[in-house]
């Protein structure tokens, strides 16, 4: 049997491909698929392009590659067990996740002012929330250089990071997935070494000089500053409209900090500015991180001294959620908490029907909202630009396919 090969070949094959190419207003647009893979796109994310040449005329971001269900695993397990699940969302600023979601819990038990958690156990949070921040802030740098082509910054910014590691995992005995924070306060008090504060008093009274050191280098460099200046511009009302939050918001000139303006634990009780800036691109996005790891320096001097001289009310945890009975944790009613992660607002919505596990949890996670406005930051400039764009943002894709 002979076969006709030129009538088993579809007729469509022999049209002229058109496949990804569109035209508009006379123009040749091409589509083209970033991703999903690691370098660049920071994760499992497909950018879905849209060129004129090298110009992005839209971008599409593609979710959902990672997805975890991580919200509805919570139903299954009870409260306490969740915590380390909040740490995978967002494996670079995990303590703080922690405590978004301890926090949303506390506030079904009766909330601050019940005196759920002590004084100790408050500032023993925020210590290792602020020193999270550090790490967080510090990663985003080396790799944002990265994305760009430079090397050097991330051998300066893993310098400090692994430093700051080496103080959590004295905590916790962890270095990225902490699950340090508990339901009524923390884990476990500070080592049982009279030298852990006193170093990471004199590592944090010298990290301003660090920050200087990373200015010096790349502040003036003639490529960083042509690379970003101009370079993934947002209005502010656009980031008002997204519902944009953290440092990318900080950097349209709003001082939006939940840490001030809706406070929280022991903030309310420490001195510390918001650096913003009017320059929202990239290179603005840059200067406030910068900034904001002084002003993280200056609420750990304050929590350290007192957690060094201070007699704080307490223990580290509270002895009615302590041992077993955290386990056995029953919650009624909603709540909804919120913190200033390093990222933006992360927020932690609970019910509870009275049984020992959740009835319902859902996240607010800072990188899912904020990467809503890469196709504006992106609009209208080259495909190295959305590059910049991207890692301008500060994404990490287990926070945005939780």
């Amino acid at each position: 049997m002979s076969i006709d090969y030129a009538a088993a070949v579809p007729p469509t094959y022999d049209a002229p491909s058109v496949v990804g190419m569109h035209k508009v207003d006379d123009r040749h647009l091409m589509e083209l698929n970033m991703g999903p893979q690691h370098p660049s796109t920071h994760g499992v994310l497909r950018l879905k392009l849209l060129l004129d040449g090298e110009i992005v005329e839209s971008v599409e971001p593609i979710i959902g590659y990672l997805h975890r269900g991580s919200e509805k695993l919570a139903e299954g397990m009870n409260w306490t067990k969740f915590i380390p699940l909040t740490d995978r969302m967002d494996y670079l600023s995990a303590m703080n996740n922690n405590h978004g979601y301890v926090l949303a819990v506390e506030e079904l038990l009766g909330g601050p002012d019940a005196g759920v958690v002590s004084e100790r156990g408050e500032h023993l949070r925020v210590f290792a929330a602020e020193m999270s921040r550090l790490a967080s802030h510090l990663l985003w740098m080396g790799t944002f250089f990265m994305d760009l082509g430079a090397i050097t910054p991330i051998f300066y910014a893993l310098r400090e990071r692994e430093t700051v590691l080496g103080f959590l995992e004295e905590l916790c005995g962890a270095r990225l997935t902490f699950n340090y924070m508990r339901i009524g306060g923390v884990k476990y008090d500070l080592p049982d070494d009279p030298t852990y504060l006193p170093r990471v008093r004199e590592f944090i009274s010298n990290f301003p000089a660090q920050v200087d050191e990373f200015e010096r280098l790349l502040k003036q460099n003639d490529i960083i500053v042509a690379r970003l200046n101009g370079t993934g511009p947002l209005s502010r009302q656009d980031a008002l409209d997204w519902g944009v939050t953290g440092p990318m918001l900080r950097a349209t000139g709003i001082a939006h900090d939940l840490r001030k303006v809706s406070p929280y634990s022991i903030y309310p009780s420490l001195d510390f500015d918001v650096p913003t800036t009017t320059q929202s691109d990239c290179y603005g996005r840059l200067m406030v991180r910068w900034a904001e790891m002084v002003q993280t320096c200056r609420i750990l001097e304050q929590v350290i001294d007192r957690l060094m001289n201070k007699q704080l009310d307490g223990l580290h945890l509270n002895p009615a959620y302590a041992g077993g009975k955290m386990l056995r944790i029953k919650a009624k009613g909603e709540a909804y908490a919120r913190i200033e992660q390093p990222k933006g607002e992360y927020g932690v919505h609970v019910i509870g029907d009275g049984g020992l596990k959740p009835a319902r949890v859902h996240v607010r996670a800072p990188s899912f909202a904020n990467l809503q406005v890469l196709p504006l930051m992106a609009r209208g400039q080259k495909i190295a630009d959305l590059i910049a764009s991207l890692g301008s943002i500060d994404i990490v894709l287990g926070d945005v396919d939780r």
